[in-house]
């Protein structure tokens, strides 16, 4: 994707939809994909939102280079 990408997202909190750019968002990536999930602060509301993010999404959301934070399980 190209820089300055733009991402069309529904709010939970007051079911509006907004447009954001890549760096509105953060990507989590856990151990399995089923944990995979991304959020973003609603500009309209101000709600902190967080989905589950399917394979798709996190490609997408990968391929703009959004901040990705990987969960790895501790050692001990």
């Amino acid at each position: 994707m190209e820089p300055g990408t733009r991402f069309k997202v529904y709010c939970s909190e007051c079911r509006e939809k907004v447009e954001l750019p890549a760096d509105g968002f953060r990507l989590t990536l856990g151990r399995t994909p089923a944990q995979a999930h991304y959020s973003f602060g609603c500009p309209l509301c101000g709600a902190a939102v967080r989905k589950p993010a399917g394979e798709k999404i996190v490609e997408a959301l990968l391929g703009a280079g959004v901040r990705t934070m990987r969960l790895v399980p501790a050692e001990g």
